[in-house]
């Protein structure tokens, strides 16, 4: 949160300079056929399920990066579009930390770290990360990328992605009837990244409304199994929920008493001006000083603390 939009360009220098990385990922790692199997069940994975366990994940990200010279930004972007769980700030600040732009040296792994943390049908002895760190790493920093092993002969189709809800999860889209029955009415808005119960002090006759807001899926769409999962947990706790993008949102609620929801860096942009943003529940004590990675601010939130119970 504290570096804001600088989470979507290297934060510093990098093993190799940023213009010498591709910007599109290579297309047998999105069709799961490099030949290395690590590589190959994480994708499978990810689109099978939508989620990746964290070493696979960061198997993946150092493939991308250090061995086939894909940009950092390449992989991300379309990682976190697959990931039911799908967060800007703690992917693309994982890959960059992967990636040596945000930390102090990249990340690398191979086969023997596959075998150990892994099971069987993962390992990948005799493919191109069968190798020792050190020889990865003089590619990861050298000019020419490592070319994908013996690739296998069926490809694995990329989920699509949509930057809309399907038509027949019942979301709708604010009109000027919609207006004037919100008129002098108190708005709580839930969107996807506040997925909770409305606070106590919401009085009698208050509005739930559900949120999918056109303007960040029009750069960030999701697979339809996400808007399915995210729909679903929004349809429990708000019945009606709109699409909309965010000028039509602010004629909608012009007229409503008050209108609150939970901030999220993902949409603050836009709800603050049509909202007041309570700040979301958070479960570690605030760290006023600025960390620059995960471990300073881990040791620093957790200080003093002897057990998990602690935190509740």
């Amino acid at each position: 949160m504290q570096e804001g939009d600088r989470i979507l360009h290297s934060l510093h220098a990098g093993p190799c300079p940023d213009d010498t990385y591709a910007r599109e990922l290579p297309t047998d790692i999105r069709e799961a056929r490099t030949g290395v199997p690590a590589i190959d069940e994480a994708v499978r994975a990810l689109y099978a399920t939508g989620t990746l366990h964290n070493h696979a994940r960061m198997w993946l990200a150092s493939y991308v990066v250090h061995l086939r010279h894909a940009h950092w930004r390449a992989g991300t972007d379309w990682l976190v579009a697959h990931l039911l769980d799908g967060d800007l700030g703690s992917n693309h600040l994982s890959w960059q930390w992967v990636a040596g732009t945000g930390s102090h040296k990249p990340y690398l792994f191979n086969a023997d770290n596959v075998a150990r943390f892994a099971s069987p049908h993962w390992h990948s002895a005799g493919t191109v990360i069968d190798q020792s760190c050190e020889a990865l790493d003089r590619i990861a920093r050298g000019p020419a990328p490592m070319g994908p092993g013996p690739v296998a002969a069926d490809a694995l189709p990329e989920a699509p992605l949509r930057t809309a809800p399907p038509a027949d999860l019942g979301v709708t889209r604010p009109d000027a009837a919609t207006a004037r029955a919100l008129r002098d009415r108190e708005v709580w808005l839930v969107h996807p990244w506040a997925l909770r119960a409305p606070p106590p002090d919401l009085p009698d006759g208050a509005l739930g409304i559900g949120l999918h807001l056109r303007d960040p899926h029009t750069a960030w769409p999701w697979p339809e199994a996400r808007w399915r999962l995210v729909d679903a947990a929004m349809a429990a706790m708000a019945p009606e929920r709109w699409f909309v993008d965010a000028a039509g949102l602010a004629v909608a609620l012009a007229g409503a008493a008050r209108v609150r929801t939970v901030d999220d860096p993902h949409l603050t942009l836009w709800l603050k001006r049509v909202a007041q943003l309570n700040a979301a529940p958070t479960l570690f004590p605030l760290v006023e000083r600025r960390c620059t990675s995960f471990s300073q601010w881990w040791t620093r939130a957790t200080r003093g603390l002897r057990d998990a119970g602690e935190l509740l």
